[in-house]
């Protein structure tokens, strides 16, 4: 996976790159197996968990940048 965008399912990107995971779980979204939280997109679950959306994509991002 080269860069997430915030309107992608968190399911999508947990199944490219699993390691995003420990984004989630900072931001306090302990239910990744769940199914409904594997289909809500970045920017529902950060404004359900009261997280800019953007920050959370751009350090994703930043992580798959170094990591690739």
């Amino acid at each position: 996976m080269k860069e997430i965008t915030k309107d992608m399912k968190i399911g999508e990107i947990l199944d490219a790159c699993p390691e995003s995971a420990q984004f989630f779980l900072a931001m306090g979204m302990h239910c990744l197996g769940c199914p409904s939280a594997r289909s809500e997109t970045v920017a529902q679950a950060c404004m359900v968990h009261g997280v800019d959306a953007d920050g959370l994509v751009g350090d994703i991002n930043a992580f798959l940048a170094e990591n690739a």
